[in-house]
Order: C-alpha cells, then structure tokens, then sequence
C-alpha cells in the first residue's frame, strides 16, 4: 500500500514540474514577444556599414563607415581620421536595443489640434541615418532614416519619430546622451597603434639629403639595415616605438590651415611596420601657435616638447601633435642614437683564448682557459704554462665587453668613421695600433646540427693626434672607426706577471710552520724574532710571553707565510739586489720559516724556507723576493704592516707628545729716570735685547 501512494506521488511531482517547464516557457515567450513588440526598430539597426549624424540648424554633419563588418570604424566627415569605437558601438547598442515606453499614431495628432512641430519633430533635433548590406549580394544597400525630437515635459523622456513616419514613440534619454557627443569622443586621438611587441621595422627619414635609416627586429635583438648594417641598442629602440605610440592629435586643420604645413616637403617621416599593416608619420613645420598640454598631475615639470604640422600618409586629414623635443633629437639623430654603443659582441663566459699584443713586444701574452686548471699564461717560447688569475681575467673579459664608444667632446659624436679610408686608418693609428687583442671563442651548436667552427674578434686601438690625444678603436672585418675612452689603455695592460696568479706558495696538506726567524742581513746574529715550537707546543703557547701587539704582529706573519700572497709580481727572477727609492740595494732583511712536512713526530722532514726583505719604499710598498720561487714581489698590506711593528715597533717614539706652553711669571713694573725711557720688564727665562748705552735700567719698587 505504501509503494503506490509513493508512486502516485512522483508521478504528481512529475506532471507538476512538466507543467511550471511549459508554463514557464510559455511566459518566457510572451515575454520575449513583449519586448521586441516594444522595439522602435527591427533589424535595420543589425549590421550597419554606415552613420550618419546631423543636427537642426547645423549645415555640418559627422559621417562614418566601416568598409566591412570586421573593419574598424573610420570618420568620414567633416574629417577623415579613425572613429573612437567605443563611442560608435555605444551608439549602435542603443540603437539595436532602442525600446518605446509609450507611443501614439501621428494620423490622430490633427484631431487633438497638435503636428510633429509641438514633438520637435518637424524639423527634428537630431537625424540619424544608417544603412546596412542589403540580403542579396548586388542589391542597393537598405538605407533607415530616424528623427529625434524635443525632450517630454514630464520623466526627462524623448519623443522619437519612427522609420516610417507613421508613430511617435516615447522613449529613454540614453540614445540621445550616446548622441550628443562632440568630435573628441566620436574620434580616436592616436596616431600610431601598432604595439611594441608587434613592430618588426622601424624607418626614419629625415628631409633630404639625409640618409634613410631603417631598423629591423632580429629576434630578440635590433640591427640597422640602412645606411650600414651593424647592431642597434635594444631597449633605446623600443623606448622610441612607445614614445611614438603615445603621440596624440592635439587639433585638426581646415583646408584653409594646410598651406603652411610644409607637408609637400616634410621635415621628417616615420615608419613602423607590423604583422601585415604599416603606419607612416609624415611631420611638417613647426606649428606657431603654442599649445598647452593636458595637466598631468604625475609629472609636476612636463619633459619640453614642440608642436608640428603632421598628417599620416594614407590619409588627408592635417593635423597638429606636439612631440617631446627629446623624442624628436632621437628620431632625427637615429643612426647614432640607436646603435648599439658597445663595441665588441660576446658572451665572457664562452671566450677560450685571449691574446694581447703592444708596440715593441715581439709575441703577444696569451691567456688560454684550461675546463681543469682554469686560465693559464701560454709562454711565448714554450715550457710549462702559468696559473693565471681567474678573477683579473674575468674583469679583463667584462671590460672589452662594456667597452662602449665615447664622444671625443662637446656635441661631437664617438662614431667617426663608417667607411674610413686607407689614409684615415693610418691617420687614426691603426697602422701600429697601441693595443690588439683577440678573442677565440668557443663553438656553439650551429642551427644545422653540429658545431659552428670558433669565432675569433680582433679589437684594434690606436692613437691619433688628430683626435686631440683620445684613443680610437675598431674591430677587423668591420668598416667602423669608434671614439674609446682616453685611460682604455691602463685596463688592458699586456704584462705577464699582471696576471700571474698572486699565490706564491700554499703549504701541502699537512704541513705547519714549527719555526720563525727575522733578522737583519747585516746582523744576522742578533735577530729580531727568534721562535721554535717545543714537541707538542702550539704556537698560541709559544706567543703568551709577547707584547699583545706583537703576538698580534707574529700571527699575521704566521698566516701570511702559511699562505704566501703577491699584492704584484715585479720580476720573474730573483736578484741579490732590489730597487729601493730608484737605487739597487742589497735585501734588509731576511724572513726564515721553518716547516715541517707532515708524518710523525719523529719522521718528520724539515725544511727551511727564506724570503728576503727589502726596506719599505712607500706607504704602502715593500718588496718581498724569493730564490726558492725566482720571484720578486710586493708584500700584501697585513705583511707589510706585521713586519714594520717587528723591525721598527721598538724605535716607534709614539704619538708627539702635546706643546708645553711655559708660564709666564708676573714681573713688578719698571718705571724709568726722567733721563732714560720706558722699558718693558721681562722674565729670567726671556733673553734681553742690546740695549743702546746711554740707557739705565733701574728696577723701582711697584706703587
């Protein structure tokens, strides 16, 4: 019994919800009919081409047209120039959308006494005429014509005329505010839409003879196709592009305003092409009256900027645009503003060899790359390379590649010449060039499949009177003369022993120092330090009888010997004498370490190791020289300062001591005879001057 009533029930909930579904659709229709049945229009308004808007008592109409459905809409009249196409779909929906909230037959209006004049109908307020594609291809286009009238006294209504003249219909104000709507909503005011992303050229003329230059994106990357080919410097080129988008049209010309234009022989053209379209600016005279921009509350001081005569190339339509003055030396100086200032192209980190040759050297310094050792010296006649410092090197690299032109002076530019010939590059020193470096690079995957054979660059700098002293450089295979910083030379030195690794000896793995000896070469049995650790002593036990600042001081040395560092190599070859103040002067003194070389106690190897010392020559220079290592150097700082507290901390009188000014006594007052004249009193200490005989001094007993 319970089942059926369960089943009686569902299928009443069945047919119930069968029933709300139809009555609902049926409700959805009626109203779906209600309100296209309130529709001023039908479909007239679906797929327009063409608008046109004209005003009672206005001879001056806007017009616009849109060649087909997926074009953009342009203004026609009373200027030819890209329509705003937000404001035209706004206009559109209105009109697609337009609902009656009321409306009357136009024949009943003479019984009541009344005529579309008391509507504003007759002449109308405004008129709207649009057309759209006829159904079938061939056939005249269907052409809708739509009066506006005045406003409705009651509700801020508006009383509309129907197409076909028979209704008037009372509708929302919406249609006439999209409507009432002056030329600087109706029309776009940019001039370039083409976005950065998108640009594939840019092209630049200037008025002749100027060169035309063009510029074309290579991937990633900028380069000049005219008047050279060489690179462009990314991101000034595409700071242009963006400047050029916002570019505005500021005020649009009659006919009567061209003639001074200069537009038939404009100042300048500017060319931007993208995916399948392409925007040319042509820019004429500078425009006489002055024209204030928009406040812009984001920049107090706004950058100084000009305003010209402009017009783009596919249309007629003369205008005025104020373009940044800064913008405008770019785009007229773009063959230099544009180039990319670094001179040589190459990644540091893919550079194998470098090679470094001067005047007067017979074989240029080599540095090569070793994937185990890292960089090494190659010497010029053969045997065991050097260990190379990594880090010098690895600045020698970032300063070619930053290496970037300079202006010889004042509005002078730093490219001098793009196809110099034989006697300007002997003019410019390139005959014997003060530095030529090469760089091998090493091969990357070629886009074929494989290895690209090594790249090698030649950098080339010489010296040139005619340049006022400056440095010029160029690199071989190329035609380019740049203008260099006049101090390139001090950061491409060519001397081995500058990039010799500055590690003169580290102590194996095991070994420590058990014994210290400075002494002076000329009294080398009376040392200055003399230490041995005893068996099982460290050396922070056999410094606990030293001053602080000595301990202090024979740590540092300690430390230093363990580690033995060159601030710089000054010869390859140790000598018995060094240079001190311009003078070759036996070494002052003489640094012995002893070491022992790992194993135990009393397996140990011994070994003595000795570093001469010359007398400090500077502030911060001393020279250190080994026979163990054929080398002589100067000490890093911490050496130097440890060894001066050990040579001349005794003989240091300290700080001077402060002025003493002595007192001076209080002496009674000395009056003279009638006879002999004033003479001031002075004390034991102060010596007496030669006085002329006739004159007495006599001491008198103060009042």
């Amino acid at each position: 019994m319970r089942t059926k009533v369960t089943l009686v029930l569902l299928l009443l909930n069945v047919a119930l919800l069968a029933v709300i579904i139809y009555a609902r659709r049926e409700w959805q229709a009626d109203q779906e009919s209600a309100r296209f049945s309130k529709r001023v229009l039908g479909n007239e308004a679906i797929g327009m081409n063409s608008l046109e808007i004209t005003s009672e008592g206005k001879t001056q109409r806007i017009r616009l047209e849109r060649p087909s459905d997926n074009a953009p809409w342009e203004l026609k009249d009373p200027i030819n120039w890209p329509a705003n196409d937000f404001a035209v779909r706004r206009i559109i929906h209105e009109l697609e959308f337009l609902e009656a909230e009321t409306s009357f037959a136009v024949e009943g209006l003479a019984a009541n006494g009344q005529s579309l004049a008391d509507y504003g109908l007759k002449p109308s307020k405004l008129t709207l005429t649009f057309t759209r594609p006829a159904a079938v291809p061939g056939a005249p286009a269907l052409t809708t014509r739509l009066e506006i009238g005045d406003t409705t006294k009651v509700g801020n209504r508006l009383y509309v005329l129907s197409p076909d003249g028979k209704k008037v219909h009372v509708v929302g104000r919406s249609l006439a505010e999209s409507l009432v709507v002056g030329m600087e909503e109706l029309r776009t005011d940019t001039l370039f839409t083409i976005p950065v992303f998108e640009v594939r050229s840019l092209g630049m003329q200037n008025a002749a003879p100027a060169p035309r230059v063009r510029l074309r994106r290579d991937g990633s990357q900028w380069a000049f196709e005219a008047p050279i080919v060489t690179r462009s410097n990314k991101a000034p080129t595409e700071v242009v592009i963006s400047g050029l988008n916002r570019l505005r049209a500021v005020d649009f010309l009659t006919a009567a305003q061209v003639a001074e234009s200069g537009l038939d022989k404009p100042v300048m053209r500017v060319t931007v092409e993208g995916n399948s379209r392409r925007e040319t600016l042509l820019v004429g005279r500078v425009y006489p009256v002055k024209i204030t921009p928009k406040k812009d509350d984001s920049k107090k001081d706004p950058a100084p900027a000009t305003s010209y005569y402009a017009r783009m190339e596919d249309r007629t339509q003369v205008f005025v645009t104020t373009i940044p003055d800064s913008l405008f030396e770019t785009l007229r100086r773009a063959q230099e503003t544009l180039r990319e200032p670094r001179i040589l192209d190459f990644d540091p980190g893919l550079v194998t060899t470098v090679s470094l040759g001067a005047p007067g050297q017979r074989d240029p310094l080599v540095l090569r790359r070793n994937d185990t050792t890292g960089w090494q010296i190659v010497p010029a006649l053969g045997g065991p390379a050097l260990a190379a410092d990594t880090t010098l090197i690895t600045h020698l690299l970032q300063r070619l590649a930053l290496l970037t032109v300079a202006s010889p002076g004042p509005g002078e530019s730093g490219y001098l010449r793009d196809a110099p010939s034989d006697a300007e590059i002997e003019n410019f020193g390139f005959n014997l060039p003060q530095r030529e470096i090469t760089l091998t690079l090493a091969p990357v995957a070629a886009a074929t499949g494989g290895l690209a054979a090594p790249r090698r660059l030649t950098l080339q700098i010489g010296a040139s009177s005619l340049q006022g002293g400056t440095l010029q450089a160029r690199v071989l295979g190329q035609s380019f003369i740049y203008a260099v910083a006049a101090d390139t030379l001090n950061s491409l030195p060519v001397a081995p022993l500058f990039y010799r690794d500055r590690t003169v000896r580290t102590l194996p793995e095991g070994a420590r120092i058990t014994g210290i000896k400075l002494m002076a070469n000329a009294a080398p049995e009376q040392p200055l330090v003399n230490l041995s650790l005893a068996e099982g002593q460290t050396w922070d036990d056999a410094l606990t009888s030293e001053t602080e600042v000595r301990r202090t001081a024979l740590k540092t040395v300690l430390a230093n010997l363990t580690t033995l560092r060159a601030k710089q190599f000054v010869t390859d070859a140790f000598t018995t004498t060094t240079i001190v103040d311009g003078q070759p002067t036996p070494w002052k003194y003489a640094l012995e370490a002893t070491l022992a070389l790992g194993g135990a106690a009393d397996t140990q190897q011994k070994s003595v190791t000795t570093l001469q010392i010359a007398e400090r020559s500077g502030g911060g220079a001393q020279l250190a020289g080994s026979a163990e290592f054929g080398v002589v150097f100067s000490v890093e700082q911490t050496l130097l300062d440890a060894l001066w507290l050990l040579t001349y901390g005794a003989r240091d009188p300290g700080p001077p001591a402060a002025p003493v000014v002595p007192a001076v006594p209080t002496a009674p007052a000395v009056l003279a005879t009638p006879e002999a004249p004033v003479v001031p009193a002075v004390s034991a200490a102060t010596e007496l001057p030669a006085l002329p005989s006739p004159v007495t001094v006599v001491p008198v007993a103060a009042p």
